[in-house]
Protein backbone atom coordinates (compact mmCIF):
# COMPACT_ATOMS: atom_id res chain seq x y z
CA UNK A 1 0.00 0.00 0.00
CA UNK A 2 2.83 2.40 0.86
CA UNK A 3 4.54 1.56 -2.43
CA UNK A 4 1.34 2.31 -4.36
CA UNK A 5 0.92 5.66 -2.61
CA UNK A 6 4.50 6.62 -3.47
CA UNK A 7 3.99 5.55 -7.10
CA UNK A 8 0.70 7.47 -7.37
CA UNK A 9 2.22 10.61 -5.87
CA UNK A 10 5.18 10.34 -8.21
CA UNK A 11 2.83 10.28 -11.20
CA UNK A 12 0.89 13.27 -9.87
CA UNK A 13 4.08 15.29 -9.42
CA UNK A 14 5.01 14.73 -13.05
CA UNK A 15 1.76 16.16 -14.39
CA UNK A 16 2.03 19.45 -16.29
CA UNK A 17 1.23 22.52 -14.23
CA UNK A 18 -1.40 24.53 -16.15
CA UNK A 19 -0.48 28.05 -17.22
CA UNK A 20 -3.74 29.31 -15.77
CA UNK A 21 -2.76 27.91 -12.37
CA UNK A 22 0.51 29.83 -12.55
CA UNK A 23 -1.39 33.04 -13.34
CA UNK A 24 -3.64 32.49 -10.33
CA UNK A 25 -0.68 31.94 -8.01
CA UNK A 26 1.13 34.99 -9.37
CA UNK A 27 -1.89 37.18 -8.70
CA UNK A 28 -2.96 35.66 -5.38
CA UNK A 29 0.13 34.35 -3.57
CA UNK A 30 2.81 37.00 -2.98
CA UNK A 31 5.43 34.42 -2.03
CA UNK A 32 5.11 32.45 -5.27
CA UNK A 33 7.23 34.66 -7.55
CA UNK A 34 9.89 35.02 -4.86
CA UNK A 35 10.67 31.31 -4.89
CA UNK A 36 13.78 30.11 -6.74
CA UNK A 37 12.86 28.31 -9.98
CA UNK A 38 13.72 24.85 -8.66
CA UNK A 39 11.55 25.33 -5.59
CA UNK A 40 8.65 26.55 -7.72
CA UNK A 41 8.87 23.28 -9.65
CA UNK A 42 8.86 21.28 -6.39
CA UNK A 43 5.91 23.33 -5.21
CA UNK A 44 3.98 22.50 -8.39
CA UNK A 45 4.42 18.80 -7.74
CA UNK A 46 3.35 19.10 -4.11
CA UNK A 47 0.26 21.09 -5.12
CA UNK A 48 -0.83 18.31 -7.49
CA UNK A 49 -0.62 15.77 -4.66
CA UNK A 50 -2.28 18.03 -2.10
CA UNK A 51 -5.25 18.81 -4.35
CA UNK A 52 -5.65 15.12 -5.14
CA UNK A 53 -5.68 14.03 -1.49
CA UNK A 54 -7.53 16.80 0.34
CA UNK A 55 -11.22 17.61 0.22
CA UNK A 56 -12.44 21.23 0.07
CA UNK A 57 -15.91 22.09 1.34
CA UNK A 58 -17.71 25.39 0.97
CA UNK A 59 -19.60 26.64 4.06
CA UNK A 60 -21.87 29.59 4.72
CA UNK A 61 -23.09 29.69 1.13
CA UNK A 62 -19.69 29.85 -0.56
CA UNK A 63 -18.90 27.72 -3.63
CA UNK A 64 -15.38 26.31 -3.86
CA UNK A 65 -13.55 27.23 -7.05
CA UNK A 66 -10.10 26.66 -8.54
CA UNK A 67 -8.71 29.94 -7.24
CA UNK A 68 -9.58 29.03 -3.65
CA UNK A 69 -8.15 25.53 -3.86
CA UNK A 70 -4.89 26.70 -5.47
CA UNK A 71 -4.36 29.68 -3.15
CA UNK A 72 -4.73 27.52 -0.05
CA UNK A 73 -2.85 24.50 -1.40
CA UNK A 74 0.15 26.50 -2.60
CA UNK A 75 0.73 28.14 0.77
CA UNK A 76 0.21 24.93 2.70
CA UNK A 77 2.76 23.21 0.49
CA UNK A 78 5.33 25.98 1.03
CA UNK A 79 5.81 24.58 4.52
CA UNK A 80 6.78 21.17 3.18
CA UNK A 81 9.11 22.12 0.34
CA UNK A 82 11.83 20.20 2.15
CA UNK A 83 9.51 17.18 2.56
CA UNK A 84 9.20 17.50 6.34
CA UNK A 85 5.57 16.31 6.31
CA UNK A 86 3.73 13.46 4.64
CA UNK A 87 1.20 15.92 3.25
CA UNK A 88 -0.37 16.67 6.63
CA UNK A 89 -1.62 13.10 7.14
CA UNK A 90 -4.26 13.93 9.76
CA UNK A 91 -5.96 16.48 7.52
CA UNK A 92 -8.81 15.29 5.35
CA UNK A 93 -11.05 18.30 4.74
CA UNK A 94 -10.63 22.07 4.48
CA UNK A 95 -13.82 23.97 5.28
CA UNK A 96 -13.95 27.43 3.70
CA UNK A 97 -16.27 30.18 4.90
CA UNK A 98 -16.76 33.43 2.96
CA UNK A 99 -15.74 35.57 5.96
CA UNK A 100 -14.96 35.25 9.67
CA UNK A 101 -17.30 32.72 11.28
CA UNK A 102 -19.05 32.34 14.63
CA UNK A 103 -17.54 29.46 16.63
CA UNK A 104 -18.62 28.01 20.00
CA UNK A 105 -16.12 28.32 22.86
CA UNK A 106 -15.90 27.03 26.42
CA UNK A 107 -14.11 28.70 29.31
CA UNK A 108 -13.19 26.66 32.38
CA UNK A 109 -13.19 28.56 35.65
CA UNK A 110 -12.27 27.68 39.20
CA UNK A 111 -14.58 25.27 40.93
CA UNK A 112 -15.29 23.34 37.74
CA UNK A 113 -17.57 26.03 36.33
CA UNK A 114 -17.83 25.94 32.52
CA UNK A 115 -18.97 29.03 30.65
CA UNK A 116 -20.15 28.57 27.07
CA UNK A 117 -20.24 31.28 24.43
CA UNK A 118 -19.29 32.20 20.87
CA UNK A 119 -16.52 34.21 19.20
CA UNK A 120 -15.61 35.30 15.69
CA UNK A 121 -12.68 33.45 14.14
CA UNK A 122 -10.68 33.59 10.91
CA UNK A 123 -9.41 30.02 10.95
CA UNK A 124 -8.55 27.02 13.09
CA UNK A 125 -7.10 23.53 12.75
CA UNK A 126 -9.26 20.84 14.38
CA UNK A 127 -8.11 17.52 15.81
CA UNK A 128 -10.84 15.65 13.90
CA UNK A 129 -9.14 15.88 10.50
CA UNK A 130 -10.51 19.26 9.42
CA UNK A 131 -9.30 22.83 9.06
CA UNK A 132 -11.53 25.90 8.87
CA UNK A 133 -10.51 29.03 6.95
CA UNK A 134 -12.12 32.36 6.11
CA UNK A 135 -11.68 32.99 2.38
CA UNK A 136 -11.80 36.77 2.86
CA UNK A 137 -8.87 36.56 5.27
CA UNK A 138 -7.00 34.00 3.15
CA UNK A 139 -7.17 36.39 0.17
CA UNK A 140 -6.12 39.41 2.22
CA UNK A 141 -3.17 37.79 3.95
CA UNK A 142 -1.92 35.89 0.88
CA UNK A 143 -1.29 39.02 -1.20
CA UNK A 144 0.88 40.96 1.25
CA UNK A 145 4.21 40.05 2.84
CA UNK A 146 3.65 41.64 6.22
CA UNK A 147 4.16 38.66 8.52
CA UNK A 148 0.46 37.89 8.80
CA UNK A 149 -0.64 34.90 6.74
CA UNK A 150 -3.65 32.85 7.78
CA UNK A 151 -2.82 29.72 5.77
CA UNK A 152 0.81 29.57 6.92
CA UNK A 153 -0.33 30.09 10.52
CA UNK A 154 -2.94 27.32 10.57
CA UNK A 155 -0.81 24.80 8.70
CA UNK A 156 2.08 25.55 11.06
CA UNK A 157 -0.27 24.36 13.82
CA UNK A 158 -0.81 21.12 11.89
CA UNK A 159 2.94 20.60 11.55
CA UNK A 160 3.37 21.32 15.25
CA UNK A 161 0.79 18.66 16.05
CA UNK A 162 2.36 16.20 13.61
CA UNK A 163 6.01 16.72 14.52
CA UNK A 164 5.80 17.92 18.11
CA UNK A 165 7.62 21.19 17.47
CA UNK A 166 6.50 22.79 20.74
CA UNK A 167 5.72 19.68 22.78
CA UNK A 168 8.22 16.90 22.24
CA UNK A 169 11.43 18.87 21.69
CA UNK A 170 11.76 19.95 25.29
CA UNK A 171 14.75 21.02 27.40
CA UNK A 172 16.81 18.11 28.64
CA UNK A 173 16.79 16.23 25.35
CA UNK A 174 19.88 14.11 24.83
CA UNK A 175 19.90 15.10 21.17
CA UNK A 176 21.84 18.37 21.05
CA UNK A 177 20.09 19.51 17.85
CA UNK A 178 16.65 19.25 19.40
CA UNK A 179 17.92 20.73 22.66
CA UNK A 180 19.13 23.82 20.78
CA UNK A 181 15.76 24.11 19.05
CA UNK A 182 13.82 23.89 22.31
CA UNK A 183 16.15 26.23 24.17
CA UNK A 184 15.94 28.88 21.44
CA UNK A 185 12.18 28.63 20.96
CA UNK A 186 11.46 28.88 24.69
CA UNK A 187 13.96 31.73 25.18
CA UNK A 188 12.49 33.76 22.32
CA UNK A 189 8.96 33.14 23.58
CA UNK A 190 9.82 34.32 27.09
CA UNK A 191 11.50 37.42 25.66
CA UNK A 192 8.35 38.23 23.69
CA UNK A 193 6.24 37.83 26.84
CA UNK A 194 8.50 40.22 28.73
CA UNK A 195 8.51 42.86 26.00
CA UNK A 196 4.75 42.69 25.50
CA UNK A 197 4.30 42.99 29.28
CA UNK A 198 6.45 46.15 29.26
CA UNK A 199 4.71 47.53 26.14
CA UNK A 200 8.00 47.52 24.25
CA UNK A 201 8.07 47.35 20.43
CA UNK A 202 8.38 43.83 19.01
CA UNK A 203 8.78 42.34 15.54
CA UNK A 204 6.16 39.63 15.94
CA UNK A 205 2.40 39.93 16.17
CA UNK A 206 1.62 40.12 19.89
CA UNK A 207 -0.83 37.24 19.44
CA UNK A 208 2.26 35.04 19.54
CA UNK A 209 2.56 35.85 23.25
CA UNK A 210 -0.65 33.96 24.04
CA UNK A 211 1.09 30.56 24.14
CA UNK A 212 4.20 28.74 22.90
CA UNK A 213 2.03 27.00 20.30
CA UNK A 214 0.84 30.33 18.91
CA UNK A 215 4.35 31.74 19.06
CA UNK A 216 5.60 28.94 16.81
CA UNK A 217 2.82 29.61 14.28
CA UNK A 218 3.42 33.38 14.32
CA UNK A 219 7.19 32.89 14.00
CA UNK A 220 6.54 30.67 10.98
CA UNK A 221 4.61 33.48 9.29
CA UNK A 222 7.54 35.87 9.78
CA UNK A 223 10.11 33.26 8.75
CA UNK A 224 8.49 33.03 5.32
CA UNK A 225 7.34 36.60 4.85
CA UNK A 226 9.89 38.75 6.74
CA UNK A 227 13.05 36.63 6.92
CA UNK A 228 15.49 39.55 6.65
CA UNK A 229 13.93 41.28 9.65
CA UNK A 230 13.89 38.04 11.61
CA UNK A 231 17.53 37.35 10.82
CA UNK A 232 18.52 40.88 11.86
CA UNK A 233 16.55 40.96 15.11
CA UNK A 234 16.26 37.27 16.01
CA UNK A 235 19.16 35.45 14.28
CA UNK A 236 19.08 32.40 16.57
CA UNK A 237 15.36 31.87 15.98
CA UNK A 238 15.82 32.28 12.22
CA UNK A 239 18.57 29.65 12.21
CA UNK A 240 16.41 27.20 14.17
CA UNK A 241 13.45 27.67 11.83
CA UNK A 242 15.88 27.26 8.94
CA UNK A 243 16.81 23.92 10.51
CA UNK A 244 13.18 22.93 11.19
CA UNK A 245 11.81 23.73 7.73
CA UNK A 246 14.98 22.91 5.80
CA UNK A 247 14.69 26.20 3.92
CA UNK A 248 16.69 29.40 3.71
CA UNK A 249 13.93 31.91 3.08
CA UNK A 250 16.33 34.87 3.06
CA UNK A 251 17.30 33.70 -0.43
CA UNK A 252 13.74 34.25 -1.73
CA UNK A 253 13.04 37.23 -3.90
Amino acid sequence: MIGFKKWRRGRLKKQPFPAEWIRILQSRVALYDRLPADQRQRLHGHIHVFLNEKNFEGCGGITINEEMRLTIAAQACLLMLADISDYFPTLRSILVYPDSYHAPVQEFEEGGIVTEGHEWRQGEAWDMGSMVLSWKNVKRTSKHLNGKNLVLHEFAHLLDSELGATENWQPGSKNSIYANWSRTLNKEYKTLLQKVGRNEPVLFDVYGASSLVEFFAVATEYFFEKPQEMMRLHPDLYEQLHFFYGLDTIGYG
